[in-house]
């Protein structure tokens, strides 16, 4: 049996708490813009948690339900037919995560008379795409900085601009073709809870107004006017709010975009992983698919492929949800429905409220491995899904003895630049998207309205984007990259620890700042 349930804190003008409640004890009762009175929770950081979580809860018996959204799947993830013998089309798309099926949906549905062909290794939306935060969120994947080097400002803004739209033409399939998938677009947090965090969240916010985005799209709020959107976490100082973030359950995404894909008449094979991809040719285990079009979309799963190696650094990032919450809980939390947070912590976190009610809490520092990167041992780790728990236990103590019923990862493909790319060479008939680095719901929708363009031979604002024929250099070889990602993973924990103690910014993360994402 688990702890005894301790008294919950509430969020109305009353409180269930004794006054020496360990959760409640210093919290703060602040005035929300709505005239209601709202408790906003401050704990002390334990330095060594005695209360440690239980151990990671195991895997489902579902071979195919690798996390909670492809667990909640409500239709049959039983594979598709697999692909035997040879097979003509003109375009074969190797990967059915996002990239590859959004390629194939604006591809059929632009020319219905093309022949277009998803081949995939396990099931559709099996990889990163069943198993990511589900945020259909703002932000370019990839640094401003770099893209303008090669095409300006004025195109940064213009991918900052359709990155906006891509979230509402998400939107808009999912409502179009019918797809539950819990898409609710009500806006984002990112919140600092010290000093560092504070100094780094007002920079971020001066960047983007700088590159042309106003306050409609990002601004800044005190910890007061966050009240009415999500009291807390603890330790909130101040955060930036965008409307331009959408809740979703990615796995009903995939699965319903591949269910669109084939109304249109695509034809998707599972369970046949392709072994070599060349101008023409698709050599799958099983079968040879011959298209004038081949368009890789396979994501980490690309360094599988013999010398592929180097071309990501598949980083996993791990997850944990909790049990389904009552009302009542949801009450005390004041947390509006739809709204997703994230920190500015180095190896920061981040929430969200799911469609059945539960919390789902991410973030990154699974340790890579040198033997076997992309693998199913990697995708639960002990000492990060305790520190998740933990993460969840100081944000919200309100819900800190919720049972957790899920623990996943997934694995992320990042560039040498974390820049993300597609690609198109009208001679060989080769195309690649891809690179998203943990931005690939709404940049793979993107990406594969781009490819779309390309393959059409249309001149669109889209094939101006700044990441169109972008290239990056190979990661190192191994095992500098192993060591590299051990000694980033260890700098940036030491740097949110010394930054929570001291208040001040860590001048170490500038010894791995090269190797770090653009936010950094």
């Amino acid at each position: 049996m688990g702890p005894s349930p301790r008294p919950r804190a509430t969020t109305s003008t009353g409180s269930t708490c004794s006054p020496t409640c360990r959760r409640c004890s210093g919290s703060d009762r602040r005035r929300g813009t709505n005239g209601r009175d709202v408790v906003v929770f401050k704990v002390e950081r334990p330095r060594n948690s005695p209360d440690r979580a239980p151990a990671p809860p195991p895997p489902s018996d579902n071979p195919w339900a690798r996390s909670l959204w492809l667990d909640g799947v409500v239709q049959d993830l039983s594979p598709r037919e697999q692909l035997a013998g040879d097979h003509t089309c003109d375009v074969a798309i190797v990967g059915a995560g996002f990239g590859g099926l959004w390629t194939a949906y604006y591809l059929k549905a632009a020319d219905p008379s093309l022949r277009v062909t998803v081949v995939e290794a396990e099931i559709a939306g099996f990889g990163a795409a069943g198993r990511n935060g589900g945020f259909v969120s703002a932000g370019i994947a990839g640094s401003g900085a770099r893209y303008a080097r090669r095409s300006g400002w004025d195109s940064v803004l213009r991918a900052e601009r359709e990155v906006l739209h891509g979230i509402d033409e998400i939107g808009r399939v999912v409502s179009v073709e019918g797809i539950y998938c819990g898409y609710k677009k009500a806006g984002a947090l990112t919140v600092a809870t010290n000093e560092p965090q504070l100094q780094r969240l007002r920079a971020r916010v001066e960047a983007k107004h700088s590159s042309g985005l106003g306050p409609e799209d990002i601004r800044l709020l005190t910890a007061d006017e966050c009240a009415d959107l999500i009291p807390g976490p603890e330790g909130l100082l101040a955060a930036s709010f965008t409307p331009h973030c959408a809740r979703v359950d990615p796995a009903r995404l995939a699965r319903g975009l591949a269910a669109a894909c084939e109304r249109l008449g695509v034809k998707i094979y599972e369970q046949s992983p392709a072994e070599h991809l060349g101008p023409n040719v698709v050599q799958c285990r099983n079968g040879r698919i011959s298209a004038d079009v081949v368009v890789r979309a396979t994501e980490s799963y690309t360094i599988r492929e013999r010398g592929q190696r180097r071309t990501f650094l598949p980083l996993y990032a791990l997850l944990i949800a909790t049990e389904p919450l009552p009302q009542q809980t949801w009450d005390e939390l004041g947390w509006r429905d739809g709204i997703g947070f994230s920190d500015l912590g180095h190896l920061f976190y981040y929430a969200q409220r799911t469609v059945d009610g539960r919390i789902v809490v991410g973030g990154r520092g699974a340790p890579y491995r040198l033997s076997n990167p992309v693998s199913p041992e990697n995708e639960q780790d002990s000492r990060v899904y305790e520190r998740l728990c933990q993460t969840l236990r100081e944000a919200l103590p309100a819900v800190a003895d919720a049972r957790i019923t899920h623990h996943w990862g997934g694995s992320l493909a990042v560039p040498r630049d974390w820049c993300m790319r597609t690609t198109f060479d009208r001679k060989t008939g080769l195309g690649f998207v891809g690179a998203f680095g943990g931005h690939g719901v709404t940049a793979s929708n993107i990406s594969g309205r781009t490819m779309r363009d390309l393959i059409l031979g249309h001149s669109t604002d889209l094939t101006s984007l700044p990441w169109v024929g972008h290239q990056t250099r190979n990661w190192e070889p191994e095992p500098l990259r192993f060591i590299a990602s051990r000694l980033i993973h260890k700098t940036l924990a030491s740097a949110d620890a010394y930054e929570e103690r001291t208040g001040r910014p860590a001048k170490r993360v500038r010894l791995v700042a090269p190797f770090l994402p653009p936010s950094h």
